[in-house]
């Protein structure tokens, strides 16, 4: 079972997103990363290798130990003690009376889409797609439904998902037979009129995926 926290965090007029995530056992990491408008400032990651293999005493003392290091860093955020220095562009400026409102962005309409086990996502005939799914402000977003589709199968095969408060979401089927040289996995996300997508293709050993 995978824990996380999500927080904004404000001092003065800056307003910091603290976001911290188990990173599942394959990795044994605690993750804490500080955002600004969707920047990383700062980030923070221990191990948990003395807890494997986790059984249910060790996975509460897990999400203590999570629990613990996202509060640290809101708290040292809070208190001052960790100071991050803001891009110089990005400092806040309080707004002119009188400035119109920006034109909304076409990038408001793009979401971006990260394989996060890109490397280990076929285990035989098995596959198992953890994806993570990102706003055009880099921020986590949940609520996205995530479909996945084998293109070029002997079966058609497809399914969908939505996206969790961490802005993840999980895919597990069995890998259908083949029938074309061009087959690949297409992932895709959709949120509202925002959309994104990932696609490779599928060879004897698997690649990395590629945005388009």
């Amino acid at each position: 079972m995978l824990f996380g926290h999500n927080t904004n965090v404000k001092t003065g007029e800056t307003t910091y997103h603290v976001q911290t995530e188990d990173r599942g056992t394959a990795n044994a990491l605690i993750d804490t990363t500080v955002y600004f408008n969707g920047r990383v400032l700062h980030r923070r990651t221990n191990n948990y290798f003395d807890l494997l293999p986790i059984n249910p005493d060790r996975e509460q003392a897990l999400k203590l130990r999570l629990d613990e290091q996202h509060r640290a860093v809101v708290e040292e955020l809070r208190s001052g003690a960790l100071h991050l220095a803001l891009p110089r562009e990005e400092k806040p400026v309080a707004p002119a009376a009188s400035a119109p409102a920006p034109a909304a962005s076409s990038e408001t309409s793009v979401l971006k889409l990260e394989l996060l086990n890109a490397k280990t996502w076929l285990t035989g005939k098995r596959a198992l797609l953890q994806v993570a799914v990102r706003d055009h402000a880099s921020q986590l977003l949940d609520g996205a439904i995530v479909t996945a589709r084998v293109e070029g199968a002997a079966v058609p095969t497809e399914l969908s998902t939505v996206t969790g408060s961490l802005g993840r979401a999980q895919l597990d089927f069995e890998m259908p037979s083949l029938s074309s040289a061009e087959a690949a996995v297409v992932i895709e996300a959709f949120k509202g009129s925002a959309k994104g997508h990932l696609r490779f293709q599928l060879r004897a050993k698997p690649r990395v995926p590629s945005v388009s």
